[in-house]
């Protein structure tokens, strides 16, 4: 008898697991399906030294934050002005600039512009500072064309701020 109910709670148990794993699997492959078709279909981020590759879509609301890199509305366009884009540092969301913190002054960063047929911007990273989260002067507009980059630091405080100008 002990033996029955020890092999039907193995048989529970590996089931169980199974489905687990099985779970997570799925989640881990529609996940990888989703961000490659926001690949696709969005203005790419990347810094290839960081290993950092992120769609960026448009607005800074929760949902976007929580997939991809975010453009501040109205900041910027690539190539132009001061392009303002934002990202998680996060263990939770999106881990899409967890390396950010990495960035060196001279690094490079690109973006791919979907609009205008996949056009490269390379911008050269000239500034990495840390900033209050209510700093909002990283914002202002520029005559330059420049990026912005902000995340949270890893404590969540303040604000890490990358700056770029176009190369």
């Amino acid at each position: 008898m002990k033996k029955k109910i020890f092999r039907i709670t193995g048989y529970v148990m590996m089931f169980c697991g199974l489905f687990v794993l099985g779970f997570f699997t799925y989640r881990k492959i529609s996940r990888e399906i989703y961000l490659g078709r926001l690949l696709r279909e969005n203005i790419i981020f990347e810094v290839p030294e960081l290993d950092i590759k992120v769609p960026v879509l448009e607005g800074t609301d929760s949902k976007s934050l929580q997939v991809a890199a975010g453009h501040f509305e109205g900041k910027g366009s690539p190539g132009k002005g001061n392009y303002c884009i934002a990202g998680h540092n996060s263990t939770i969301y999106a881990e899409v600039f967890n390396e950010l913190d990495n960035i060196g002054v001279g690094d490079v960063m690109y973006v791919y512009d979907i609009d205008s047929g996949r056009t490269k911007y390379t911008y050269v990273v000239t500034d990495y500072s840390i900033v209050s989260p209510d700093d909002t002067s990283v914002l202002s507009e520029s005559s330059e064309p420049i990026i912005t980059v902000i995340s949270c630091t890893d404590d969540g405080e303040f604000r890490q701020v990358v700056r770029g100008r176009l190369q």
